[in-house]
């Protein structure tokens, strides 16, 4: 039987004590059973969103909480700002456009971040800004964003700052309430260690003050019935009770270990990708601002990503990801949050030399391997 190794930014490996609990007998979620495991469950979050802002969950993809917050915090006639660098960045566009709302855009060249600075001169060129709609670490680009500058940027404007972190959360340092991040979302799939199926937003004073204005349509989606009946240790609606059970277990593997030592870890990891591919003669997309939670490689002129993804996945039972939209069969994607071990990573890189090898890319053997295996050396792992 093949073994495989699940290395795509999402979703990422369960824990086997996540997926024990979803084999059990489900529980009726209108009972003080569920209520206090829910409750359990939104602490652990408020542990892992940094904060002590109320934090609502839903049952749908992160792509679900992005819509809830354009939704419950504009108006007909609000104008928001985007800042687009990616496949994600562009569904923030894509979201506040749905809506009717005039959206400005900041474009970058894929593989960049935004300069901070940007952000300020919009806001001080249309003060009319409600919302700023940014992305932590765009997944198409490995790319991470610095929140905390770009908050400094927002917070002294009447501007509501709103951060998808739905591939950064538990993954990438991201301080709520110290930078005082207005909105973030995220999902159950990457560094929550959860399948797919649950999001989260967590929401600031300042934040629920626009809430209260709103007139957008919401129904599944209104954070204030969410926040009604989560006041009572409840959902307005039927929950994903298996996955709630299989987040709890989750969040706490992440509490026992430490955030910090999470993050940690998980740059020792990042660190080991990139000396494997320069070792192996490989670049990365985004040098400059490269995310901890997944890494972005730029390929060989010759070189099929799309190929490459395949028969790592048919060979070697290795799966990563490849590039998006222009990025396509030019990239390929490793990430190392979650429940991913520095051993399946190793593989990964050892299956990778092979692959590049036999599609014409000279590279000496077991030189990637030993260059990940020295970094985790010398950044305090173990082999």
């Amino acid at each position: 039987m093949k073994k495989y190794y699940l290395l795509t930014p999402g979703p990422t490996p369960i824990p086997e004590a996540a997926r024990e609990i979803m084999a059990e007998p489900i529980i009726h979620h209108r009972t003080r059973e569920f209520q206090d495991i829910l409750r359990e469950v939104i602490e652990g979050l408020k542990y892992v969103f940094q904060t002590k802002n109320e934090i609502l969950l839903f049952a749908s993809s992160g792509t679900g909480a992005m819509e809830a917050s354009v939704a419950n915090l504009l108006s007909p006639g609000d104008k928001a700002l985007v800042i687009r660098g990616g496949k994600f960045g562009e569904r923030w566009g894509e979201i506040t456009q749905a809506y009717g709302i005039e959206t400005i855009f900041i474009d970058l060249t894929w593989g960049e971040a935004v300069e901070p600075r940007r952000i300020a001169e919009s806001l001080k060129s249309n003060p009319d800004i409600k919302a700023v709609f940014i992305t932590h670490c765009e997944t198409s680009t490995g790319v991470v964003s610095d929140v905390k500058a770009i908050a400094e940027a927002v917070n002294s404007t009447e501007a509501v700052l709103v951060v998808d972190a739905i591939s950064s959360l538990a993954s990438i340092p991201l301080r709520a309430d110290e930078w005082q991040v207005d909105v973030v979302v995220s999902g159950s799939q990457k560094g929550l260690m959860t399948p797919p199926g649950l999001a989260f937003v967590s929401v600031s004073p300042k934040a629920w003050e626009m809430i209260e204005k709103s007139t957008l349509p919401k129904y599944y989606f209104s954070f204030k019935e969410a926040r009604k009946a989560q006041g009572k240790d409840s959902t307005p609606w039927t929950p994903a009770v298996t996955l709630v059970l299989a987040l709890k277990e989750s969040l706490q593997m992440i509490k026992d270990e430490g955030l910090e030592k999470v993050f940690l870890r998980q740059r020792r990891l990042s660190e080991a990708t990139r000396m494997a591919a320069k070792a192996l003669g490989l670049k990365l997309l985004a040098p400059k601002a490269a995310a901890i939670s997944v890494t972005a490689i730029k390929l060989p002129e010759g070189i099929d990503g799309n190929v490459l993804v395949k028969n790592l996945k048919r060979r070697h039972g290795i799966s990563i990801a490849g590039g998006q939209a222009q990025l396509k069969g030019k990239i390929i994607r490793i990430a190392h949050m979650g429940y991913i071990k520095q051993f399946e990573l190793l593989e990964a890189i050892s299956a990778l030399e092979k692959e590049l090898a036999e599609l014409g890319h000279k590279v000496e053997s077991g030189v990637g391997r030993k260059a990940a295996e020295e970094a985790l050396l010398s950044n305090g792992g173990k082999r």
